[in-house]
């Protein structure tokens, strides 16, 4: 597999870098706007890269939705996007792209935390009048809060429970209502993330958990993912097509 890599010099790119050239794919070009000049698989943009590729790979920022949806659509490449943070308009932009090329979009690249959203799925639907509180940690260089995943979470489980509310960071006095699934960020040290659910009735307490213990797992997932996007045809997919 002919990977383009865009966002290739920041730690998720590196983390893909090391993942793929301990492989068999191929990253034919680097793509970053640190590069000056295009050159050795490097390029400062896209554009700049007009050869042979079977997947996009992007670890940047949102930012760069237009362009890389318009890349994508344009040369019929499968997309990957490992980025949170899309505003409603960019969220359009992914749509409208994959209805000429197949695109990935995940909050999350890790396999575990799809696993960790089914696993939470089944307890809420098993105990429909528990409490539910997920609680997130990363390292304190981290933008925004909740993460992209914490939410990813909370919407799957509102998926068996339509009825709840998000409360995000929750403060201030008044009692908590039935329905919440409060989400609680913690900013602190170099944490790669964790993401901890808790389901508590009166009687006993459910604690779901994943760690991650490095980034190379999100690169693994990204790979995954494209290796997954290739044989298929235009459409959005996310994790629970991944893993079924």
């Amino acid at each position: 597999m002919r990977i383009i890599l865009h966002g290739s010099t920041g730690a998720m790119g590196k983390a893909v870098t090391e993942t793929v050239s301990a492989g068999t794919h191929e990253i034919v070009a680097f793509v970053s706007p640190s590069y000056i000049l295009a050159e050795d698989r490097r390029y400062p943009s896209l554009g700049d890269f007009t050869g042979r590729a079977d997947c996009i790979i992007d670890f940047s920022n949102h930012a760069a939705t237009k362009v890389l949806t318009e890349y994508a659509a344009q040369r019929g490449i499968p997309l990957v996007i490992a980025t949170t943070g899309q505003t409603p308009e960019e969220l359009a932009m992914i749509e409208e792209c994959a209805k000429s090329t197949p695109v990935f979009l995940s909050a999350n690249m890790s396999i575990g935390i799809a696993v960790l959203a089914n696993l939470a799925k089944q307890a809420a639907a098993a105990f429909p009048e528990a409490d539910i509180e997920i609680v997130e940690y990363h390292h304190n260089r981290k933008l925004d809060a909740p993460s992209g995943t914490a939410v990813m979470l909370a919407n799957a489980i509102k998926e068996v429970r339509p009825d709840s509310s998000l409360v995000e960071g929750r403060s201030g006095h008044g009692k908590r209502q039935p329905q919440d699934i409060g989400i609680s960020a913690v900013r602190l040290g170099n944490e790669v993330g964790t993401h901890e659910i808790y389901i508590a009735t009166q009687t006993q307490r459910i604690k779901l958990e994943h760690m991650a213990q490095s980034r190379s797992l999100f690169a693994e997932g990204a790979v995954r993912a494209a290796e997954f996007l290739i044989e298929k045809g235009p459409g959005l997919y996310g994790m629970k097509d991944l893993i079924g």
